[in-house]
């Protein structure tokens, strides 16, 4: 229970200090300034990293049903482009995780889409980062702490998962220390999701923070030059946005298979083609 109360109390001093930072304004910010007090309005703003969030969701949501519902024989276009994401995602999964794989791409290359996709729609005008809120960050933590246990207890039968998180005792030792290695074990567990939550957002947020500042310093530049618009400062930086986003995309997407890959049978790992 103390342990559960210091987490959230770091979260709830981690989200207070969030609304303190600059960010750029987006649609429903600025709507939000001109409507004051409407109710759906109001409603927006108050979930408006799960609006951003849904969007992105329906975008990928229609991306995958273009292209997936009737698949050309000879791939062209859009359908070359998803057809060459699933292969590789397919192999670099397997790469890591072995044999099974397969079944686990679906999963891990959704959340490598969606994470991504939420990280880089900052620079759609109008647009947030919606990875850049512990509200989204813990969402998917906890989705993929459910399933990299659904997917153990499937793959080795409740014995089995218990016996893994006592550490696999089979001498005399290994039964002494197996009470607290199956501690250590759980502990592991519940501070992956809280590790990976923290780390996605807190760069997200940086980065966001980064533009911000960028966006208001080439608006001040322009009105110190007198100009009709600001300089577009954020430009020069857009190439470094889509690596770090991506890369934070993959981090989280990778210790997601990583997890998976620890919690299988050994010999699940064993034959990769």
């Amino acid at each position: 229970m103390a342990a559960e109360h210091s987490i959230e109390h770091v979260v709830s001093h981690a989200t207070e200090a969030q609304h303190d930072m600059p960010e750029i304004s987006n649609i429903i910010t600025i709507l939000a300034q001109r409507c004051h007090g409407h109710p759906l309005v109001s409603w927006l703003h108050r979930w408006e990293n799960m609006v951003f969030a849904a969007i992105i969701a329906l975008v990928i949501s229609l991306i995958a049903w273009k292209y997936g519902r009737k698949p050309a024989t000879i791939p062209e276009g859009g359908q070359n482009l998803v057809e060459l994401f699933v292969e590789g995602t397919d192999r670099f999964i397997h790469s890591i995780i072995g044999k099974t794989a397969r079944q686990h791409v679906p999963f891990i290359g959704t959340l490598f889409l969606y994470i991504w996709f939420m990280n880089l729609s900052v620079l759609v005008p109008g647009f947030k980062s919606a990875t850049s809120s512990l509200n989204t960050t813990v969402g998917l933590a906890c989705a993929v702490f459910f399933y990299v246990q659904g997917v153990a207890i499937k793959s080795n039968g409740i014995v089995g998962y218990l016996d893994h998180l006592a550490g696999q005792p089979r001498d005399v030792v290994g039964w002494v220390l197996s009470p607290l290695m199956f501690l250590l074990h759980l502990i592991g567990e519940f501070v992956r999701p809280v590790s990976l939550s923290l780390r996605l957002c807190f760069n997200i947020f940086a980065e966001d923070i980064f533009l911000a500042v960028l966006v208001g310093m080439g608006i001040s530049l322009g009105l110190a030059m007198h100009l009709p618009i600001g300089i577009p400062l954020q430009v020069l930086v857009l190439p470094l946005i889509l690596i770090f986003s991506t890369v934070q995309a993959l981090v989280f997407s990778l210790l997601s298979a990583v997890y998976i890959a620890l919690m299988l049978p050994h010999e699940a790992h064993g034959e990769h083609h």
